[in-house]
Formats: structure tokens, C-alpha cells, sequence
């Protein structure tokens, strides 16, 4: 990379970074800080709300390491949960680390503790869950503190007892309670941005009515003890339906902290993914998510995408087909988001010891990432395409390929269209008459036949120009070499894995052993600084380049 690359690389990445110390708050249907600028929460899930109340993790790693691997894997917040008993039972947030784990006969778990983490043994649980927050902050990322279940144990279920307001372990007058006592506890602890009033809201006890009564008084409650933070409110149906607020918005005394969360994983609709055609999937699912949760971005609030992930083994058609369509979705609209989750293992989850959690993107030891190429996948959207301060760019249009996380780029003027990074994309304009035109020039993106390379030309205004989004994902960029022509050609990427071509559009029928996303392209907006403008001597030497081939 170039020198000057190197400076508006660095450049950027000081422009969307927010330090610990920044204060959040909402403008429209963005998170900014002080400055007005926008914050993207690029955040991962760190769970500490089992039986032991511990932070996953401290008996396979010092926890400075493990705050600087979640630094190193581009993440700049933790979704950090907590059970509500541990702030409302004075009998468990005294209780040290080691007598938690020793009454759950989690001998070798606290020797290791011992070992990796001697300052947090004999701490009380609610101290040594401050010293993890505190850590984090030492290392510059923000927290958004999780009220993930109120009996420490493993979440969730329809008959737990910890679903609904009313449930046998769910008082509503306790749970506000432990809401003001955590959000005062974490006053004066700047690097905690957020907090998310409850997990994933369900089973048969759960109604709209009590969700606005109760939500908007937890909502209060947290304000009224630490203003600094955003109060951020979860759905019903596991945290998979905000729709009824499409009617009926919240009623509060104070604005610009309101932020609204989704969970959504390929298990939230069983095994469509798997069992269906991948485009009529997506793009069905798709639309439901627009409608249960995506009209919020629309009416101006902030959705943050708090829970979403894959087996990261690689092995799972649903998850498979599913990551594409949500990284496509969630790059287009450019939410917030929180990928579950970091821990490799956990001490004891739902009565096994160490077990393994093959969704997190840390190894069973904790030594190292699970899958290093699906961090880089999923590495694009973790700064902003765009926002308010984003840069003084003009905005412009990208091709974003979510099987790869890269996008469409140029590296120099003698070489076809190929995928890069996102940061030095092909900027363009997608016309009324559909043509994907280079900015600031007169050329466009051109078909020249099955299988060859997509070139810029400059008639815009024949077939071979024309792109149309088709199939039920939308993610078909499809043109025809003639008016005439039966057979259309859909952009694709060569068997290099880098080279943009045409080649017969696949999938668009009800195939469900099909694989579409070696075709699929998602058109997003960007505000992202450029390393380079396209110029006047630009499209010339592109014009008789083109000509002369």
C-alpha cells in the first residue's frame, strides 16, 4: 500500500473509532458521540450469566489478553451480560469467584482462574464483573451491559421461568430494581455506552400491553440512574418482533437514547434455509425482518442487530445460506450490530463441563480465532459505509459481495474489475436507466459475453449496460449482451475468486441443492473518504483503453 494509502487508511480509522471515554447518543436512526459523528457498535457477545456468574474464559486466559484479542479481531464493544440475580441478591454478589465456583464443584476451573487471573479469585462476583468492565475500557472498548436472564443458567426457553414480566423468576419491581442498581453502579464508568433492559422477551405470558408498561418503566428507571448511557429495548418472540411498534411508539421523558435491538439467527425460522430455494429464502426472510424490525430505520431509531451468528465450523447449510443474505442486509442498511459470540468454551453450561460453543470465534483454549476467514468476511461491516461526519465525501454507490465481505474495486486502470477491499471501492452511480456508472465519468459498467471480464466502455446506453436486480434476494445484478436476447448474464466472480465476470444467471428457479452467492452482489450507499477521485484523464485513458481492446 501506498504511503498516501497508508495516511487515509489511518485517517479513517481515527475518524470512526471512538475512544472509551465517549459519551452516545442517538440523532435519527444513527448512534453518534459528543461531536455529532457516527459510532458504529461493531460488538461481540461476552457471556458472564450462567450458574458460576463469571465472565467466561479467565481459566484459559489472562483477561487483559483476552480484551486485546477481541481488539485484535476489530470488534470496539462487548455485549456484556449479567443475570438480574446478581444485583438483586445480596447473598450472590458477595459471594468471591472462588466460592461460586467451588459450591458448583468447578475445582479445576478455579485452580486455573488461579493461575491466569490471581486479582479476580477472591473478589466478590459483582467486583470482579466491574473488573472486567473496567479492563475492557483500559483497552478502549465499550460496553453495553446485558440483563440477559434473571436465574443465573443458560438462556432461553418458553417454560424457563425467566421469559415474561409475571414469570416465576421474572418480578417486574425486582428487575427495575436491578436495573438501577447496575445502571448507578456504572455511573462513572465511561467506556459503558449502553444497557440493554432484557434478553430476548417470550413464552406464554408475553403481551404488548405489559411490554410497553414495563419497558418504558425499566426505560425510566435506567435513565434516571445514569443518563450517560443508551437504553437500548428488546422485541417479543425471542427478540424477533418490534412490528407493533409500527403503530404505537414508546412514551418517554427523555430522547436521544433510545435504541431498539433484534435477534436474528438461521434457527429463528428452523430449517428454511437448508430445506428451501436460497434466493426465495432470503428474499422472504428478508422482507419479514424489514417488516417485524427494518421499518424502525425508516422512522428515524436506531436498530442495533444485538444477536446473530453461525456455526463457525463451517458445517451447517443452515447457517451457510443464511450468513450471505444477512451480511448483504445488514451491509445495505448499515445497523449496529453484535455477533454471538467470543467464548470458545464455557466452565459449565447446562450441566457439561467445558463445553464447547462452536459459534464463538475464539478456540476451545482461547488461543486463537476459531475461523480467520470468516472474521474477514464479516471485517467490512465493522466500521460505517455511512452517517453523520462520516467525511465531507459525496456519496456514492458500492458492489458489496457478502460471500467474500469484499467489494468491488480497482487497483489500476490496465486491470479488469475485481474484488478488494471496501475501502477502495469502485465508487458509483446507479442510474434511472440502470446503468452502474463510474463517478465523475461518463462510462459504465459493461457485459462483454459468458464468462469474460466485466470492462468500462461508454455507450451506457445499450443492453450490455443495463442491470437489473432480479431474483427474489435481489442480489442478481443481470444485463443482456442484445435487446433481443433470450438469455440474460449475471455478474459473477471467476474461478480466481477475484475477477469480475458475466456468466449465466444461476439459481432463479425453486432449486434447493443451488448455491446463488458466487452471484450475489448487494448495491449499498457510502460515504467513505476514497483514496482517489476518478478524473477527466481517468476516463479518457479508460475511453481509449476500451476502444483499443
Amino acid at each position: 500500500m501506498s504511503g498516501l494509502l497508508l495516511l487515509l487508511a489511518a485517517s479513517f480509522l481515527l475518524l470512526w473509532k471512538p475512544t472509551a471515554a465517549a459519551a452516545l447518543s442517538t440523532n435519527s436512526r444513527w448512534i453518534v458521540d459528543e461531536s455529532g459523528r457516527r459510532v458504529k457498535l461493531a460488538c461481540v457477545n461476552w457471556v458472564s450469566h450462567l450458574e458460576d456468574m463469571l465472565a467466561e474464559g479467565l481459566s484459559k486466559q489472562p483477561l487483559d489478553a483476552i480484551s486485546q484479542s477481541i481488539v485484535s479481531m476489530g470488534f470496539n464493544c462487548v455485549r456484556f451480560t449479567w443475570p438480574l440475580y446478581l444485583a438483586t441478591d445480596d447473598n450472590l454478589a458477595t459471594l468471591t469467584v472462588r466460592q461460586s465456583f467451588l459450591s458448583l464443584g468447578l475445582n479445576e476451573s478455579i485452580a486455573a482462574i488461579q493461575l491466569k487471573n490471581p486479582a479476580l479469585v477472591d473478589l466478590p462476583l459483582l467486583q470482579a464483573y466491574k473488573a472486567v468492565v473496567r479492563n475492557l475500557g483500559d483497552n478502549n472498548i465499550m460496553v453495553i451491559l446485558d440483563n440477559h436472564i434473571s436465574k443465573p443458567g443458560w438462556c432461553c426457553s418458553n417454560s424457563d421461568g425467566n421469559g415474561f414480566f409475571g414469570d416465576k423468576y421474572f418480578d417486574p419491581d425486582l428487575w427495575v430494581n436491578g436495573l438501577t442498581k447496575m445502571a448507578g453502579l456504572f455511573n462513572d464508568t465511561a467506556n459503558v455506552v449502553g444497557m440493554s433492559l432484557r434478553n430476548e422477551l417470550r413464552g406464554p405470558k408475553q403481551n404488548v400491553n405489559d411490554w410497553y408498561k414495563y419497558m418504558q418503566r425499566g426505560a425510566e428507571a435506567v435513565h434516571a440512574a445514569n443518563p450517560n448511557v443508551l437504553v437500548i429495548l428488546s422485541g417479543l418472540s425471542f427478540d424477533n418482533d418490534l412490528s407493533f411498534l409500527s403503530n404505537k411508539q414508546v412514551q418517554l421523558s427523555f430522547s436521544a437514547k433510545l435504541v431498539f435491538e433484534l435477534h436474528w439467527y438461521a434457527f429463528s425460522n428452523g430449517n428454511a434455509w437448508a430445506s428451501g430455494s436460497p434466493n426465495q429464502v432470503c428474499g422472504s426472510i428478508s422482507s419479514s425482518v424489514m417488516r417485524k424490525a427494518g421499518f424502525l430505520l425508516k422512522q428515524g431509531w436506531p436498530l442495533f442487530i444485538s444477536e446473530f451468528g453461525i456455526d463457525q465450523r463451517g458445517t451447517n447449510t443452515n447457517d451457510n445460506r443464511y450468513l450471505g443474505c444477512i451480511l448483504g442486509l445488514a451491509a445495505e442498511l448499515d445497523v449496529d450490530w453484535a455477533l454471538w459470540t467470543l467464548q470458545g468454551s464455557y466452565y459449565l453450561r447446562q450441566g457439561v463441563l467445558g463445553m464447547e460453543e462452536f459459534y464463538g470465534v475464539l478456540s476451545y483454549d482461547w488461543c486463537k480465532q476459531r475461523n480467520s476467514s470468516f472474521l474477514k468476511r464479516i471485517s467490512t461491516l465493522q466500521s460505517p459505509f455511512q452517517g453523520p461526519g462520516l467525511s465531507d465525501t459525496q456519496p456514492y454507490k458500492v458492489l458489496f459481495h457478502p460471500a467474500t465481505g469484499l467489494c468491488v474495486a480497482k487497483k489500476s486502470l490496465l486491470e479488469p474489475l475485481h474484488l478488494g477491499s471496501c475501502d477502495e471501492p469502485e465508487a458509483l452511480d446507479y442510474t434511472e436507466q440502470h446503468s452502474l456508472v463510474s463517478q465523475g465519468t461518463l462510462i459504465c459498467l459493461k457485459a462483454a459475453g459468458e464468462g469474460e471480464k466485466v470492462k468500462f466502455g461508454v455507450f451506457c446506453s445499450d443492453s450490455a449496460s443495463q442491470w437489473e436486480l432480479i431474483s427474489d434476494s435481489k442480489m442478481h445484478l443481470s444485463t443482456k449482451l442484445t435487446a433481443n436476447s433470450s438469455a440474460s448474464l449475471c455478474l459473477d466472480v471467476d474461478s480466481d475468486g477475484r475477477t469480475i465476470v458475466t456468466n449465466t444467471c444461476r439459481c432463479l428457479s425453486n432449486d434447493r441443492t443451488c448455491d446463488p452467492e458466487n452471484q450475489w452482489f448487494r448495491i449499498i450507499d457510502s460515504s467513505r473518504p476514497v483514496a482517489s477521485k476518478n478524473s477527466i484523464m481517468e476516463w479518457l485513458f479508460r475511453n481509449l483503453w476500451w476502444n483499443v481492446l
